[in-house]
């Protein structure tokens, strides 16, 4: 069946499946106003428009399909309104902003939901700062009312949180005092990185239940600026003339249509035109294969628009990230993802040519920056993560970050038949267009910033590499021949589907992120590990946790163990 972009969820035979694709003319929740080079982006929940049935949500409060809605309204900002400098988020509700993730709706999820739940929904806040570093898309989160949790949260992605002084409006994160688990997207993290609050101050903010006003929240840093409500409106305007300053975008006044995608969904998996996702549920294998352009992509300014979103980079990006989210959200079971390519390298080299040749035309680096988001979105998921490196492969520059993010790189030997081999190629795309959230590219953090291998590697920039010269230089993991390439494929996709998935997902988090860390390596480590944990304590979730009991009246009974 195809795919529907409404509702959010669907029947697919027996299955019920979640979808990530909407329009703003189907939106509950969000209302996308565009006003010259601002767009403002008002929350306004309908109660009853929850993802699911079981609960509603009160007091502005969201669940996944809320965040749904704001992804697809960020990305139509980036791709829809290029001339858009500023995004301003507002409340809809009287005396309240956001008051984060619906209690009620966390309290029925399963431990699966809510870990992916809160991974989606700091993937968008990630977003959101990652525009605002690498494409001038600058955010303000304009406060009128409490502001809690989640909401907070997403505040905190924003660049300036302003907040009005009605004696009323406060900022929290109430989840370790009111729920007994933690601030699920990076709150407890870009309070004190980010906001540079101080850790004791911190530590009353995030154990007080009621919330902090005005004066004190500037004072400690949880706020930029606050005004009195006859004043709060010119406030907000002054700090967007301000962000608008800072904006570096201001492209083109028309920007393209981010059209349907539309995949066939069935028994079998997820089928894109450029992307198909094979799901082997009996196995517990995922096989992604990617395809090259078939022919040259367009090069100038003029065509890439006219393309819009059949121009190759960008429809391969929007449906790798479609796919990745439909097989992390639908396929818990499918443990272990397999990636291949199928094409031309040529192909892939020239359309990574036209890429850094216009790189700084609006619509190439916003497909850039979206492809940078998704390579990272691939980065963090909870799967194991193989490259097979065959016959007909065209792993080269974009295409190779791919094999990069991933656990292990298998390349097919042929030392009879050399001409009819795959190989591997570099170009200048996998030397710092896609950072990965610690600030390296992916060379850097497999190579643990060596920079005499870095060196090394970009003296062969450009050149076909056979499977022993990429062996060789460190570009994959193992090389089996042709006689025992299946035999070993086998084995050892048998042997990783074998083992615990609670182990592989923290020995994973835990290889993929050496040296380094920033902001984002840490919420991601978190999320993984503490969240994890916490989400499935008795003290969060049993029948006396503070989660579950959370309205009813009654008092969490706690485990006082400290472990």
């Amino acid at each position: 069946m195809n795919a529907m972009t409404d509702p959010l969820m669907f029947k697919q035979g027996d299955r019920e499946l979640v979808s990530f694709s909407t329009h703003p003319t189907k939106y509950q929740h969000w209302t996308l106003k565009v006003e010259g080079d601002v767009a403002r982006l008002k929350l306004d929940i309908n109660e009853d428009g929850g993802i699911k049935p079981g609960y509603k949500l009160k007091l502005n409060s969201y669940d996944l399909g809320v965040d749904i809605e704001l992804h697809d309204a960020i990305n139509r900002i980036r791709f829809e309104h290029p001339a858009v400098k500023v995004v301003v988020f507002e409340s809809g509700k009287e005396k309240i902003w956001c008051s984060g993730a619906n209690i009620y709706m966390l309290g029925l999820s399963t431990h699966g939901w809510k870990v992916n739940f809160c991974k989606f929904t700091n993937e968008t806040r990630n977003g959101l700062e990652d525009s605002s570093r690498n494409d001038g898309l600058k955010s303000i989160a304009a406060v009128t009312g409490a502001c809690a949790g989640g909401g907070y949260e997403l505040a905190l992605a924003c660049d300036r949180i302003v907040m009005v002084d009605d004696r009323s409006s406060t900022v929290s994160l109430p989840e370790v005092p009111l729920l007994g688990v933690l601030p699920g997207t990076g709150g407890l993290t870009r309070v004190t990185d980010k906001r540079k609050v101080r850790r004791d101050l911190a530590d009353i903010f995030c154990t007080t239940s009621e919330g902090v006003r005005a004066d004190r929240a500037r004072d400690w840093k949880l706020i930029d600026n606050h005004a009195k409500p006859q004043q709060f409106d010119a406030m907000v305007a002054a700090e967007v003339e301000a962000l608008r300053a800072q904006s570096t975008r201001g492209g083109a006044v028309t920007g393209i249509e981010l059209t349907p995608l539309n995949p066939v969904i069935d028994e079998a998996g997820y089928h894109y035109t450029l992307v198909d996702a094979q799901v082997d549920r009996t196995r517990r294998i995922a096989t992604i294969t990617i395809h090259a352009p078939l022919q040259t992509i367009e090069s100038t300014p003029e065509t890439i628009e006219a393309a819009g979103v059949n121009w190759w980079p960008l429809k391969l990006q929007r449906e790798l990230d479609d796919a990745i989210l439909n097989l992390r959200t639908n396929e818990l079971e499918t443990g272990t993802w397999v990636f291949k390519t199928r094409g031309d390298a040529n192909m892939v080299m020239r359309a990574d040519a036209v890429l850094e040749a216009n790189k700084s035309h609006w619509l190439v680096r916003e497909t850039l920056g979206a492809l940078r988001r998704t390579l990272a979105r691939i980065d963090v998921t909870s799967r194991s993560l193989i490259a097979l490196v065959d016959e007909g492969s065209c792993f080269a520059g974009t295409l190779y970050e791919l094999a990069l993010a991933c656990d292990r790189i298998y390349m097919l030997d042929l030392p009879d038949s050399p001409d009819a081999a795959p190989s591997l190629q570099l170009n200048l795309g996998n030397f710092g267009r896609y950072p990965m959230v610690n600030g390296l590219t992916r060379l850097q953090t497999r190579f643990n910033e060596d920079a005499v291998t870095i060196a090394q590697l970009q003296g062969v920039l450009d050149s076909p590499l056979r499977a022993d010269q990429a062996l060789g230089l460190g570009l994959v993991t193992l090389t089996p021949d042709d006689i025992d390439w299946e035999d070993e494929i086998r084995i050892m996709l048998e042997e990783r589907a074998s083992l615990s998935p609670d182990a592989m997902t923290g020995l994973e988090a835990s290889l993929r992120f050496p040296g380094r860390e920033t902001m984002e390596t840490r919420i991601f480590a978190r999320l993984s590990a503490w969240q994890n944990w916490i989400f499935i304590r008795p003290n969060a979730v049993g029948e006396d946790g503070a989660l579950k009991l959370f309205g009813t009246g009654k008092k969490p009974k706690f485990d006082w163990k400290r472990i």
